[in-house]
């Protein structure tokens, strides 16, 4: 259960919810009892002879008869009434405890026919009441589990931003998707069955056993025989849930990895006639899915038949004792078995939800266990912070392994404010990893990257960031407009010049909605080259000094790129420009060229000094045709 407490504690500013309720699942319990003391009052119309001139046994003498009635008859009148009858078991003192309970308020409520009207009156006022905590008792829990589901996702989904990358490479998307959504409802169907199990479960079965104990301490002890057969199988079978449930959220994660995959890739699943392949993964966790839920539901439903049962045989037992070797009055018998249905049904009650509650338990591990993990990218506690790139970036002796393989080793370079350079190489050879490391998406290994003399990783990450935009090469974008993609919020009069600059105006003038049009889920309502601009406009928009290309261009047609490249060579001169990138074409214009082999630099300089002292350069250069290289 600790799991679950936790998620409470998380959310410990909505817990006022738990306080009501509380309360209204008292009242609930207080009702409940009313009513059924309620209607025992009203099956009891007058006192039962037996009551009156018997001494606890099945049979009643003739001198018992006649003392008895000399008793009730005082004035000798010759008869006696309902009120002479109660006046009498008042004063005789050797009734039970509900007995009492019927003759004090009947006492109250006055003679036979007021006091059987009153008797209705008064059960349909408890009933009232309790319709009235009926409601309250269920929809104060579920607003207090779906807040505290609320923050969980919310807390879940600030906390994933704060991982580092290396976590996203690892695990399964679609395993990432279903904590945030399949996990957190387990979690808040499980906090309301726990509110209403730990706090309406044990006042209810407390206040009832005590009221019973009182009663009968003889027939209570016939209910304390069956329980241990009530508590051994939800043991057991919670047991059993909480490991079909951890197998069954596994499948799921499995199951939602397809679909993202499908989604992501229809176009390619069409292409290469893949569908009967991807049915066959879909029908294969689809069908253990099915395997475990059917198994969750059994263990789910297996509860209730079995503790009925024992519930059964206790009450048949009860019964049998109370009307037979106790002599208890039927409207006794009538109140004391509602106490014992009032007391048995949460236990019952606890062993339906308690398999709710268990896999809420799997899924609040299954959750904690991300939150647990931190960020190995952070900010340190005497991070400085700097307003402005004034001087260079420097990547002194920058060494990086990711996993068991070196992609970057010894890397030295030294780039100036307002430089525009190209790094170039073959797939592979760790271009992306250096704009990746300069941004600290990762760490170094071993060296140091410097700016303005500080390394990065004395910097506030904040800062640091607000140092650099980027522009990827697949461009991504959200489902938002077209605004929101590119401002992500916080607009200003710069747009319009961004889009000119990305040469995105073109095709958003065609639009109905202009730049409010809504983009659909990964951009799939506008074509690559579009995208790209958009996310071209986007990086422009943020007005960082430190500009970082990812094959920028990769997407866009010759007319397109030809576009953008003059664009970035028109950007302002203290633009420092970093640009990977495979196609000579689109980056004449730079200062400066470095090319990366096997995560080594084999050459830096500039075009023309390049094509005389690297081969790889000269290949490349050759390869795209050019004439003169500026």
């Amino acid at each position: 259960m600790r799991p679950l407490f936790r998620a409470l504690v998380h959310a410990k500013r909505h817990l006022y919810w738990l306080f009501f309720s509380a309360l209204t699942l008292i009242g609930l319990t207080l009702t409940s009892q009313l009513e059924i003391f309620s209607i025992g009052l009203i099956t009891q119309n007058t006192v039962d002879v037996f009551t009156l001139f018997g001494s606890g046994s099945s049979k009643i003498t003739r001198d018992e008869l006649a003392r008895g009635f000399d008793a009730l008859d005082p004035e000798h009148k010759g008869f006696f009434t309902d009120e002479d009858a109660m006046r009498y078991l008042k004063e005789r003192g050797n009734t039970g405890l509900i007995q009492k309970g019927f003759l004090e308020v009947r006492s109250f409520l006055g003679e036979k026919g007021g006091a059987f009207s009153s008797s209705l009156m008064i059960l349909v006022l408890v009933s009232l009441f309790k319709a009235f905590f009926l409601f309250f008792s269920r929809f104060f829990p579920r607003v207090l589990s779906i807040k505290v589901s609320k923050e969980l996702r919310e807390f879940y989904f600030s906390h994933l931003q704060k991982l580092s990358m290396s976590y996203f490479r690892n695990e399964k998307m679609g395993a990432i998707a279903t904590r945030v959504v399949t996990d957190s409802k387990q979690i808040a169907d499980a906090l309301n069955a726990l509110v209403t199990n730990y706090i309406y479960v044990p006042f209810t079965f407390v206040s009832s056993l005590l009221f019973c104990l009182f009663a009968s301490w003889k027939l209570t002890l016939i209910f304390f025989l069956g329980l241990p057969l009530v508590v051994i199988p939800i043991a057991v079978i919670a047991r059993k849930v909480k490991k079909v449930m951890r197998q069954l959220l596994s499948n799921q994660e499995n199951f939602t990895s397809i679909l993202l995959d499908f989604l992501g890739g229809i176009e390619t699943i069409k292409l290469f006639r893949a569908e009967k392949y991807l049915e066959d993964k879909f029908a294969k966790e689809n069908s253990a899915i099915e395997k475990w839920e059917i198994h969750t539901n059994k263990f789910d439903l297996l509860t209730r038949p079995i503790i009925h049962f024992i519930t059964m045989l206790s009450l048949v037992g009860i019964c049998f004792i109370g009307l037979y070797v106790l002599s208890m009055q039927l409207a006794e018998l009538i109140v004391f078995c509602g106490f014992l249905y009032v007391l048995y049904e949460p236990v019952k009650k606890f062993a339906d939800e308690n398999a709710q509650v268990q896999k809420g338990v799997v899924a609040a591990e299954r959750l904690f266990e991300v939150l647990a993990l931190q960020p190995e990218i952070v900010s340190r506690a005497s991070a400085q912070s700097i307003p402005l790139f004034q001087d260079k970036i420097v990547f002194d002796d920058v060494s990086f392994k990711y996993h068991d393989r070196w992609v970057l080793r010894n890397i030295s370079l030294e780039i100036r404010k307002g430089e525009k350079v190209a790094i170039i190489g073959k797939t592979g050879s760790g271009k992306t990893t250096l704009l990746q490391l300069l941004s600290r998406l990762y760490d170094v290994t071993s060296g140091r990257i410097l700016i303005d003399g500080i390394d990065v990783r004395d910097l506030s990450l904040e800062s640091l960031r607000s140092l650099i935009t980027y522009i990827p090469q697949k461009p991504f974008l959200f489902h938002d407009t077209i605004v929101g993609n590119i401002t992500f919020g916080h607009p200003d009069g710069s747009l319009e010049s961004v889009l000119r600059l990305s040469h995105a105006d073109e095709f958003i003038a065609l639009l109905p909605e202009k730049e409010h049009a809504l983009v659909k889920e990964h951009g799939r309502n506008f074509s690559g080259g579009q995208g790209q601009r958009i996310s071209i406009a986007r990086a422009l928009y943020k007005k960082a000094p430190i500009l970082l290309c990812d094959e920028a261009t990769s997407q866009l047609d010759t007319g397109s790129e030809k576009l953008i490249t003059d664009a970035l060579s028109r950007l302002p001169g203290e633009l420092t420009q970093i640009i990977v990138t495979h196609r000579l074409s689109g980056v004449q214009h730079l200062d400066r060229f470095i090319v990366i082999e096997d995560g080594q630099v084999t050459a830096d300089g500039t075009g023309s000094e390049l094509f005389q002292t690297s081969p790889y350069f000269e290949k490349l250069f050759k390869t795209h045709g050019l004439k003169v290289l500026k």
